[in-house]
C-alpha cells in the first residue's frame, strides 16, 4: 500500500512532480516572508519547515531513486523526519526553494528516458513491503501534493 499515490486520485505522478517547482513559487510568495515561518498550529510545521522538508525529501528521492535502478531488488533506507525536522528553525525558504528546484530538475532528467523494464523494477520498503520503481515516482507526486495542500491552507489562512 502506497499512502501517497492515494493523493493523485487520477493525475499523472510525472506531470504533478514537474509542476511542483511552481507551484511551490506561487504558495511561498502568497504566504510572504512575514508569515513563512508561522507555524499554523501548535506542533504543526510553518511554511518554512515544509519547504525545508520537500528540499530533504527530494534529496531522499534521488538517492531512493538511482539506488533502485544501479542495484538489484533495493532496500530502501527509510528516515525519520521528525530528526531531520530538527534543524530547519536556521534554514531558509529561498535557499529550500531552490534547492528543491535544482534537485528535481536533475530527478526529472534521471526518469524522462526510463523504459517499461526500468519502471517496472523491483525493491523493497521495509515498512511498505515489496513494490514495482514506479510506486517511488508516484510516491514523490503524492507527497508533492500532501505538502502543495498544507501550504495552500497556509497561504489562505494569511
Amino acid at each position: 500500500m502506497n499512502p501517497y499515490a492515494s493523493h493523485l486520485g487520477h493525475r499523472n505522478a510525472r506531470d504533478v512532480i514537474a509542476s511542483t517547482p511552481q507551484e511551490l513559487r506561487r504558495l511561498a510568495d502568497r504566504i510572504g516572508p512575514g508569515h513563512i515561518t508561522d507555524a499554523p498550529a501548535p506542533g504543526k510545521w510553518s511554511a518554512r519547515d515544509i519547504l525545508c522538508h520537500l528540499a530533504d525529501s527530494e534529496i531522499v528521492f534521488g538517492f531512493r531513486l538511482r539506488q533502485a535502478l544501479a542495484e538489484d531488488h533495493h532496500v530502501i533506507q527509510p528516515f525519520d523526519q521528525e530528526r531531520w525536522a530538527r534543524t530547519y528553525g536556521t534554514a531558509g525558504a529561498e535557499a529550500a526553494l531552490a534547492t528543491f528546484g535544482i534537485l528535481r530538475s536533475w530527478n526529472i532528467a534521471l526518469l524522462q528516458p526510463l523504459t517499461p523494464p526500468q519502471l517496472a523494477k523491483r525493491l523493497t520498503h521495509p515498512e511498505r513491503g515489496e513494490m514495482p520503481f514506479e510506486a517511488i515516482v508516484e510516491t514523490m507526486g503524492g507527497h508533492d501534493l500532501n505538502h502543495v495542500k498544507q501550504l495552500q491552507a497556509i497561504a489562505d489562512n494569511c
